[in-house]
C-alpha cells in the first residue's frame, strides 16, 4: 500500500479519527488517502492556525482525545507554529500532519518547501520530516507513544509527497499501539508526603493541569475528603473539585484568582502542589508565595521538580498514579485514626469564601463586565463547558464564574494565544456534541480567528460565543497605567455602515450573520440574561454558532496586582448578599 494509507489506517487504530485541516498539493495523497478509507472524519478549517487550535479544544474536551491538524506544505506548517506552542506551554497532546516538496527538492528552494522540522522542534516532543516511506508506519507509531508518554505534548510530521505516494509493505491487522510507561509514586514516597501533611496545621492541596491530563479528579476529591484538606485549583486544574464543594479554598494567582483564595493560601503552612508548574501568575514573587510555607511537589516530568523553586520534598510520579498511592495511605491512616483533625482549619477557609465576595450587581449602562458573569452563572448550569483565552474577559470570568467539572474551563493558559477561542471552542463543540460549550472573547480575541465561525455554520457545530465588548485592548490598557499612557490600544472608530453601534467600530452582528451564523447584540444589563437564554434556543434551532455581543463601558480596570498579597481591587466589594446573588457562598 501507499505510505499515507499505512499512515490513515495507524490513525484509526491509535483511536485518533478526528482530524481539522485544509488540503493543498502537497498533502493531497493523505486527503487520498482519508476519502478511500473513510474511517476518519475531517472539519475544514479557514486558517490552519484555526486547525491547530481546533485540534487542542478537541484532544482537552474528553481523556484520551488526541486532536489531529492537517495542512500542506510551507505555509501551512509555520502558521500552525502558534498552536504547537499554545498545546507544548500547557501539555495537550495534538498531531499536527504537513506536507512537503519532494525528498530531492528539499535544498532546492522548492516552492513551498520550507525545514518545518527545524522550525517546529522547540515546540514539539517530536518534529520530523520523513524521508524515507518504510520509515512512515514506526514515524507515526513512536508519536503517539510520546504525545502520551511522560509530560504530554504535541508532535509534528512532516511528510514529502514523494514519501507519501511510494508503495511500502505493510500488516494493519498486527499494529499494536507502543506501551506508554508513567512514572508512579511508591508507598514509602506517599506515606512521607502525607506525614508532612499530617504534621502541619494549616495544609492546602494545589491541583494543576496534570490531575485533569491524567484523568485523577476523583481521586483528587477523596484525598482532600479523607485528609480534610482544603484543594486549591490552578487555572489549569479548575474544575477537578467543584467550585460548591466545602473543601474548595478557590484560587490563588495575581489575576485569575480569588480574595479568599490569596487568603487561604497566605494563612497555610504546608501546600501539596500534584501535577502543576508553580506558574509565576499563580505565584508572584517566589517569596512572598513560599515564605512561612513548607513545599511537596508531585509531577511527572522529572526537569519540572525545582524549575521554579527548590521543594521540600518532591516525587516524580503521573498525578493519577501518585493519587492513587496518597489515597491507599489516607485510607488505612483514617481507619487507624491516624489523620489530624482539619475541620477548624477548613471551617477557617470556608469563612473566607463567605465573606470575601467581589461585587457582580452592578446596573450601569454600558454594562459593568462583572454583570455579564453573574447574568452567566444564572443562564449556564455545571454541564457547561467554558473554553476562553487571555484577556480581561478570561481574567474577570476566572474570578467571577464557577466550574464544576474537570474538562469544563478549556483555557489557553501560559501562551494565551489571542484568536484561540472561536476555534477551540469549535473543537471541544465536535468533541462533545451535546454539551453546552460557551466560548468567551473580548472584542479583539473574537477578530482575530473570526473566519472561523464560518466553519461551524457549515459543520452544524453549534455552541453560544459570548462577546463583550469594549472596543479596546483592556488588558493591555490596563498595563499601560504603569506608562501613563493609552497608547495603540483603542479599537473604536464610527463605523460607517453600521451607525447603530456607534464608537464601537466594527459591527459584530453583521459579521458574524455573514458567516452564516446567528447573533444578538445587547446594551442594557437586564437584557443579558434573556439574550442568552435566547442563544440557548437558536443554537438548538440552527445548529450554528451564536453571538451574543454584550456592550460593555469603555473602561474597566479588573482586580490584579503584583504580588497574592497586593491584589488591588478597583470596584466595590460585596457587603451583602444582593450584591453578588451568583457568588459560590453567600454573604447572607
Amino acid at each position: 500500500m501507499r505510505a499515507v494509507d499505512a499512515a490513515v489506517l495507524i490513525l484509526e487504530k491509535e483511536g485518533a479519527t478526528q482530524t481539522f485541516g485544509l488540503p493543498g498539493a502537497a498533502i493531497n495523497p493523505f486527503y487520498s488517502a482519508m476519502k478511500a478509507h473513510g474511517g476518519i472524519k475531517h472539519v475544514l478549517a479557514r486558517h490552519v492556525e484555526g486547525a491547530s487550535h481546533m485540534a487542542e479544544g478537541y484532544t482537552r474536551a474528553k481523556a484520551g482525545n488526541i486532536g489531529i491538524c492537517i495542512g500542506t506544505s510551507g505555509p501551512a506548517g509555520t502558521d500552525m507554529v502558534t498552536g504547537l506552542y499554545a498545546a507544548a506551554a500547557d501539555s495537550i497532546p495534538i498531531l499536527c500532519i504537513t506536507g512537503q516538496a519532494p525528498v530531492a527538492k528539499l535544498h532546492k528552494e522548492d516552492f513551498q518547501a520550507i525545514n518545518i522540522a527545524d522550525i517546529a522542534r522547540p515546540l514539539t516532543k517530536m518534529a520530523v520530516t520523513v524521508l524515507e516511506p518504510a520509515q512512515v508506519p514506526g514515524t507515526f507509531q513512536k508519536a503517539f507513544q510520546l504525545m502520551r508518554e511522560s509530560r504530554p505534548g504535541p508532535v509534528l510530521i512532516d511528510l514529502p509527497i514523494d514519501v507519501q505516494l511510494a508503495e511500502i509493505e505493510f500488516d494493519i491487522d498486527t499494529y499494536e499501539p507502543l506501551p506508554v510507561t508513567r512514572p508512579a509514586a511508591t508507598r514509602q514516597q506517599a506515606e512521607k508526603a502525607l506525614s508532612m501533611l499530617d504534621a502541619a496545621e494549616r495544609p492546602l492541596i494545589v491541583a494543576g493541569g496534570g490531575v485533569v491530563n491524567a484523568d485523577a479528579a476523583e481521586l483528587l476529591v477523596e484525598l482532600a475528603e479523607l485528609t480534610g484538606v482544603p484543594v486549591v485549583p490552578t487555572l489549569m486544574g479548575w474544575g477537578v473539585i467543584p467550585d460548591d464543594h466545602p473543601l474548595t479554598a478557590g484560587m490563588v494567582g495575581l489575576q485569575t484568582s480569588h480574595r479568599y483564595g490569596n487568603a487561604t493560601m497566605l494563612a497555610s503552612d504546608f501546600v501539596l502542589g500534584i501535577g502543576n508548574r508553580w506558574a509565576n501568575r499563580h505565584t508572584g514573587s517566589i517569596d512572598t508565595y513560599t515564605r512561612g510555607r513548607t513545599f511537596v511537589h508531585v509531577d511527572i516530568e522529572p526537569t519540572q521538580i525545582g524549575r521554579v523553586f527548590a521543594p521540600d520534598y518532591s516525587i516524580v510520579s503521573d498525578a493519577r498514579a501518585a493519587l492513587e498511592a496518597f489515597v491507599e495511605v489516607a485510607r488505612d491512616w483514617k481507619a487507624a485514626g491516624k489523620l489530624a483533625d482539619r475541620s477548624a482549619w477548613a471551617e477557617e477557609c470556608r469563612d473566607r469564601k463567605r465573606t470575601m465576595q467581589r461585587k457582580t450587581h452592578f446596573d450601569d449602562v454600558p454594562v459593568k463586565p462583572q454583570r455579564v458573569y453573574q447574568e452567566m452563572n444564572k443562564a449556564f448550569g455545571p454541564d457547561t463547558r467554558y473554553v476562553t483565552t487571555i484577556g480581561l474577559s478570561q481574567i474577570q470570568a476566572a474570578q467571577l464564574l464557577h466550574v464544576y467539572r474537570p474538562r469544563h474551563w478549556i483555557n489557553a493558559g501560559q501562551a494565551g494565544p489571542l484568536g484561540w477561542t472561536l476555534p477551540a471552542a469549535l473543537g471541544v463543540a465536535t468533541a462533545d456534541p451535546e454539551a453546552t460549550v460557551v466560548a468567551l472573547s473580548g472584542d479583539y480575541d473574537f477578530q482575530f480567528l473570526v473566519e472561523e465561525l464560518a466553519v461551524g455554520a457549515q459543520f452544524n457545530i453549534p455552541y453560544v460565543h459570548v462577546l463583550v465588548n469594549n472596543a479596546y485592548l483592556g488588558l493591555i490598557r490596563q498595563a499601560q497605567r504603569g506608562f501613563d499612557m493609552d497608547f495603540c490600544v483603542q479599537l473604536s472608530f464610527e463605523n460607517v455602515n453600521s451607525p447603530e453601534v456607534g464608537a464601537y467600530g466594527v459591527d459584530h452582528v453583521k459579521v458574524a450573520e455573514g458567516l452564516g451564523c446567528k447573533a444578538i447584540r445587547v446594551s442594557e444589563p437586564d437584557d443579558i440574561l434573556p439574550a442568552l437564554e435566547q442563544a440557548k434556543k437558536l443554537i438548538s434551532e440552527f445548529q450554528v454558532p451564536v453571538v451574543v455581543e454584550i456592550i460593555l463601558e469603555r473602561v474597566t480596570n479588573v482586580s490584579m496586582g503584583t504580588e497574592i498579597d497586593a491584589v488591588v481591587e478597583f470596584e466595590e466589594l460585596a457587603e451583602r448578599g444582593e450584591d453578588a446573588p451568583t457568588a459560590i457562598a453567600l454573604l447572607d
